[in-house]
């Protein structure tokens, strides 16, 4: 038996127990970190405004809060670069570690900020230091989690492991909304008072979880077998942006929808929800529960049906999903029905589900091993900049503009469009990428 498949599925137990430990470790990272980043995002949603912005009224103040999603994702390219350049160099496991702790130590801060009432201009200005930390972090922490799972796993199963770190991502948020549910629901100004700081200080403990899990795992065979040949790129990010730009260009415009839908369905719903159509926080936050739930099914199975008909079709067909289902969830939802905007948040979630499971993979394949950490974690930095950093201030802008929720049912349609044209030039690239590195060298050469 000599092939790498035939290998994995006669593994011993120690490393089939191995492979475990690691897909758990990048579930319980990518966990910890997203839900210090939706505690910040959530928040922002129900009180930040009021507790940091009050001179402002509250729409401008909710839209300065949800300037610090933006301002947090504008730290993600740079944690790339900084974090792929290292990760690429020396080791995915150690960027890892220190991603993980990055982000708690920034999140009990935001837990034991005074607010402006305490501190005046000084507060929000921290606050805004301090996302920006957050999105330095998570900028190193996704590329990281996926290469741990995605280089160890055999290739019949890699979309499928690939899918468990963007479960971190469902968990986060389940645990967020979970833990905001009994706070908002505290008597009288309680929630205002201290209740909305109990989920950043919790995080810690998580944080710990997360570091016991993430020491006891090995660098991953890909990396290993590249350094020790001494491959590793000198400067990973020149490297990928000479020779990979149109990945890095398409990869990043493939995340428009994500972003589109991902605040449709859960941030910006909190206030939309409540703010327009009528439905009370706990309601808003329940549905944003069971859109999380559903989507910790929905990520590994979308991982699993990429496995046996192609990452890029699945992606796909949950874009041109979430395309169709724009304006009929809108509808829906506007209707002022509960039930309604079950049917439409949960119909809506499908699609995000089969596109976000399957984008460590889609991104995982289009770039080579000695600069895959830069590449991914760059492409995503940008896709998130371009697709998700504005995205809720859009919305509200464009509210307050044309007065009706079909104007951002059309933005979501636009950004399917940008993703469905990006992923199928992206596909394109990887297949040549990979064929060029399977023929084999002219003879004479040194590959």
């Amino acid at each position: 038996m000599t092939s790498a498949s035939t290998a994995r599925r006669d593994a011993p137990p120690a490393e089939r127990s191995q492979i475990r430990t690691i897909v758990a470790s990048s579930v319980v990272g990518t966990t910890v970190e997203w839900f210090d980043f939706f505690a910040y995002s959530t928040a922002a949603a129900l009180i930040l405004n009021s507790l940091f912005f009050p001179d402002y009224d509250p729409l401008v103040g909710t839209i300065l809060a949800f300037g610090g999603i933006a301002v947090g994702y504008f730290g993600r390219p740079l944690g790339s670069i900084v974090f792929g350049h290292f990760g690429d160099r020396i080791g995915r496991k150690r960027m890892l570690v220190i991603s993980l702790v990055l982000m708690g130590v920034a999140t009990f801060l935001i837990g034991l900020l005074p607010t402006y009432a305490a501190i005046g201009v000084a507060a929000p200005i921290l606050l805004m230091v301090l996302r920006f930390v957050q999105g330095f972090a998570l900028g190193g922490e996704w590329g990281g989690a996926v290469l741990l799972v995605v280089e160890h796993a055999e290739p019949r199963r890699r979309a499928f492991l690939g899918s468990f770190p963007q479960v971190g991502l469902a968990l986060g948020l389940t645990l967020s909304t979970l833990v905001f549910l009994p706070l908002v629901a505290l008597p009288g100004d309680a929630f205002q008072a201290w209740g909305w700081r109990v989920p950043f200080l919790i995080s810690a403990v998580l944080v710990l979880v997360g570091l016991f899990i993430r020491l006891k795992i090995s660098e991953t065979p890909e990396f290993e077998k590249m350094r020790d040949a001494g491959k590793a790129a000198r400067v990973p990010l020149w490297e990928t942006l000479k020779t990979h730009p149109g990945q890095v260009v398409f990869a990043a415009l493939s995340f428009a929808v994500i972003g589109a839908v991902f605040y449709m369905l859960f941030t910006f719903s909190l206030t939309y929800g409540t703010q327009f159509v009528g439905h009370t926080q706990p309601e808003m936050l329940t549905i944003a529960t069971i859109c999380s739930l559903l989507a910790l099914v929905g990520l590994p199975l979308a991982g699993w049906l990429a496995d046996r008909f192609g990452v890029a079709k699945v992606f796909a067909s949950g874009t041109i999903l979430s395309v169709l289902l724009a304006f009929p969830a809108f509808w829906l939802i506007d209707t002022g029905s509960l039930a309604a905007a079950y049917v439409a948040y949960i119909a809506t979630t499908i699609g995000f589900c089969a596109t976000y499971g399957t984008l460590g993979v889609l991104y995982a394949q289009a770039f080579d091993v000695r600069i895959r950490y830069t590449g991914m974690s760059l492409a995503l930095g940008i896709g998130t900049i371009v697709g998700s950093a504005f995205v809720p201030i859009i919305y509200l802008e464009l509210l307050d503009v044309f007065g009706g929720s079909w104007a951002i049912a059309l933005y979501m349609v636009v950004a399917g469009i940008v993703t469905l044209v990006s992923v199928t030039l992206l596909h394109r690239l990887s297949r040549r990428a990979a064929a060029r590195a399977a023929a084999p060298a002219p003879e004479g050469s040194s590959r």
